[in-house]
């Protein structure tokens, strides 16, 4: 089955947007990166899982595009990146509640927005596999710290979006074979209820909010033949204030980019605001 893009929503003119994708190593996807930044001209994108340092990410050819590039990297594995048409007026990396976590796993950007700003978090939420090790409580401990930064940020009543590769399967019917994820910190009622918290301090789920359909999925492993029979699970949120909520007009998964030579195992989601 070959799968293309999935719009819903209505889409009208003069929108923003906003997108989020685990690229799954920048320098293995630039090409990918490249093509999908050129088809779907997206305004602002976090990435993750950009397994680059710093000075190593390929920045020069991502502004070629007409992207402003900022990141937050780390050598072999994780990192996150911001990049956006218009230059950020202020940038956070690192997660705050724990000075003595190294791990590059969030980035944030404000942006201006006709009058006001809009603000744009980009995580990677710790995977938390295999239960059982310290990896489980360290998921949950920085869910705890995001749970406790979102909600200052919603106090400031902005445009904020707080999107990325949250590591969590929200409800049953976010995976095509609940069974198979049963024993999954990605699916652990811990991690649910701590994405539930998240969702009850105001948030909205964008795709959630414009969809109820079935079979709606973000990532599709390598093995097996998961995306061709649609195998997946939706893992990839993003998460709007009531601010951005009130702007949805439409979301998009481009499922047709898994199916791109040497893609990443997840695919971007794009939410549009009206400008």
């Amino acid at each position: 089955m070959r799968l293309r893009h999935l719009v819903f929503g209505l889409n009208v003119g003069g929108t923003f947007s906003v997108a989020t994708w685990n690229i799954n190593g920048v320098k293995a996807r630039i090409d990918a990166l490249l093509a999908w930044l050129a088809e779907a001209k997206p305004d602002i994108v976090g990435l993750q899982e950009i397994k680059s340092v710093d000075e190593g990410f390929p920045r020069l050819e991502v502004e070629a595009l007409g992207y402003h590039v900022e990141t937050h990297g780390q050598k072999g594995f994780n990192g996150v990146a911001l990049l956006s048409r218009v230059s950020p007026l202020e940038v956070m990396r690192r997660l705050p509640g724990d000075e003595s976590d190294e791990q590059a796993r969030y980035i944030e950007g404000a942006y201006p927005f006709g009058t006001r700003i809009i603000r744009v978090g980009c995580l990677y939420l710790p995977n938390g596999n295999p239960l059982g090790t310290e990896k489980f409580p360290y998921k949950l401990s920085w869910m705890k710290r995001l749970e406790q930064h979102a909600a200052g940020r919603l106090a400031l009543e902005e445009i904020f979006i707080l999107c990325g590769d949250y590591n969590v399967i929200p409800q049953a019917e976010d995976c095509a074979e609940p069974d198979q994820w049963v024993g999954d910190a990605l699916f652990q009622p811990e991690s649910r209820q701590a994405y539930g918290r998240l969702i009850n301090l105001g948030f909205t789920d964008a795709v959630r909010a414009v969809t109820g359909a079935p079979h709606v999925y973000t990532f599709w492993d390598y093995q097996a033949g998961a995306y061709q029979k649609n195998n997946g699970i939706r893992i990839d949120h993003a998460l709007l204030s009531p601010e951005a909520a009130q702007r949805l007009r439409h979301v998009r998964i481009d499922s047709h980019v898994r199916g791109w030579e040497k893609p990443s195992d997840h695919v971007p989601v794009v939410v549009s605001l009206a400008a």
